[in-house]
């Protein structure tokens, strides 16, 4: 990662840049600023490994990274990033996406790690999971160190920390007890022991503390015996809120991020560190996706989008772009928002070379590719070619690809890949959206004027070196010619007619890339059609 000139630092103003500086400013600020004792920066995911990674798990991946490379690009010291799996936490449901369900549900309350594999793959449903995540940030080449939660808790490496926590107890349930009801008021503790008796992590009132001996007395459920242990080696899990405020203290982390349903978590867990004579990590709460109808995304409901549902339409890049845009504002996460993030995305590449070496830095465009140098660059939108496909009829490639070369004979596979990608894209889009809704409008005595008009301004005013913007100029006079009150109602029609909808590309483009020729051929056909009913 290359060093940005320090003349650049107060002007800086992207989202991710501003976070790095947060996390700078904990360790003395740019110019008195000192690596951490444990020699490195350390960034933190968290992932619950009771179901399989989804959309909300890439979004903090890929944006944690913007904020790591924004903080490696300003500052010279080693960085770290931690994706956490709290896989000792007990099985609270069965999730509806698994084989084997009446087997797990024997399994309620016991550590993830300690449940069989519903799938029969690996040692235990958390080692599925974990593997799953896994394979799912190797894929997008997510440079991070995994961390499993129970490895830590039994090989001892959280024990000085929970020794800590135990050791404060009494002031940590001060800060815990006034946010919960009443009933959960008298049971509730930092600290849930694992029964010897039946492997459950159990959610019960501790009768004792004891921070001399490092212990706790509690009640086993299974025989009502008194049983003393020892909140150290993996004999104890913390509550929630207090092991990740732990997680945050052994571990060292500098940052984490996480969704807004997690404020107070944030808020006690700081709590928590501060009692502890600790400081707590740089957070940043980012907004919740909704879906089309404005409501929040559930993996349970199941109104959300899938990385891999995504990645059918659009580019990975794309959906980087669309984490990177405005993390702290709720943003709608339907179908219809890929075509619009990939064409955004390909006008940021378009433009990019053009900004001020200095402006680079807060484009999308430097933050999605880590500061590297971008080569796609495509005069051609996804919308348009959502449209060509569509006006074409066809799934075939090479037919699409016959079209954009007529347009651009530059364009070719072997150097844009990239562009290649982008009409797989635009095929599955039509196919799976468009096709399906397609309604055209007929050509009838009351329009025929119109299209007539426009294909003689096709005929006589264009020629092959007529632009795109001529093209949308002359077509616009045709629109006035006809007295529509509204342009947006001529274009509306033309989109009806020849597309089969009510919206569409920018016509002088849309023309000018499936050819003039083209475009009368099929007016033509439409007028020949009203010709013969009549």
């Amino acid at each position: 990662m290359s060093k940005i000139d320090i003349k650049y630092y107060n002007n800086l103003k992207s989202w991710p840049f501003k976070e790095a500086e947060q996390i700078i400013k904990r360790h003395g600020g740019l110019e008195n600023f000192k690596v951490p004792s444990k020699g490195h920066i350390l960034l933190e995911t968290g992932y619950g490994p009771s179901g399989l990674p989804h959309i909300g798990t890439f979004g903090e991946v890929i944006r944690t990274t913007m904020v790591r490379n924004s903080l490696m690009s300003l500052i010279d010291c080693p960085t770290k990033l931690i994706a956490f799996s709290d896989d000792m936490d007990g099985l609270r449901k069965v999730p509806d996406n698994v084989p084997n369900k009446n087997m797990l549900k024997e399994y309620i309350g016991k550590p993830l790690t300690s449940i069989p594999d519903p799938f029969e793959k690996y040692e235990s449903f958390g080692h599925h999971n974990n593997a799953k995540l896994r394979s799912f940030l190797d894929e997008f080449k997510f440079d991070y160190n995994f961390v499993s939660s129970t490895e830590q808790y039994t090989n001892g490496f959280f024990d000085n920390t929970i020794i800590k926590i135990l050791q404060n107890y009494e002031k940590i349930l001060e800060i815990i007890l006034p946010t919960l009801r009443k009933e959960r008021k008298s049971t509730y503790s930092p600290f849930l022991p694992i029964s010897k008796k039946t492997g459950n992590v159990l959610q019960i009132k501790i009768d004792e503390y004891r921070p001399k001996d490092n212990s706790i007395i509690y009640t086993e459920p299974l025989n009502n015996k008194k049983v003393e242990v020892l909140v150290t080696g993996g004999n104890c899990k913390l509550q929630w809120k207090v092991d990740w405020a732990m997680r945050w203290m052994a571990l060292g982390v500098d940052y984490e991020m996480c969704g807004k349903d997690l404020t107070e978590s944030v808020d006690l867990a700081s709590k928590i560190c501060r009692v502890v004579g600790k400081k707590s990590p740089v957070n940043l709460i980012y907004e919740m996706f909704l879906d089309e109808k404005g409501e929040k995304i559930s993996k349970s409901v199941g109104n959300g989008i899938s990385v891999d549902q995504w990645l059918r339409y659009g580019s990975p890049e794309s959906l980087s772009l669309f984490m990177y845009q405005k993390p702290k504002s709720a943003k709608k996460l339907f179908f219809d928002v890929i075509p619009k993030t990939v064409d955004e995305y390909i006008s940021h590449c378009n433009s990019y070379d053009r900004l001020e070496d200095h402006k680079k830095f807060d484009s999308p465009v430097w933050h999605i590719h880590s500061g590297k140098q971008i080569n796609f660059k495509s005069d051609i939108t996804f919308n348009s070619l959502t449209n060509l496909v569509s006006i074409c009829n066809t799934s075939d490639k090479n037919i699409i690809w016959g079209f954009i070369n007529q347009y651009d004979a530059s364009i070719n596979l072997q150097n844009n890949t990239q562009f290649d990608n982008l009409i797989d894209y635009s095929i599955n889009y039509y196919n799976d959206f468009v096709l399906p809704n397609k309604k055209y409008l007929n050509i009838d005595d009351s329009n025929k004027a119109v299209f007539k008009n426009i294909r003689d301004v096709l005929k006589n005013k264009i020629n092959e070196n007529t632009s795109a913007e001529e093209i949308q100029t002359l077509l616009y006079e045709v629109g006035k010619n006809h007295e529509f009150e509204n342009l947006k109602e001529f274009f509306k029609l033309v989109y009806q007619v020849l597309l089969g909808q009510e919206q569409g590309p920018r016509l002088g483009s849309f023309i000018k890339l499936y050819g003039v020729d083209e475009t009368i051929k099929i007016i033509d056909q439409k007028l020949k059609s009203i010709d013969n009913v009549n």
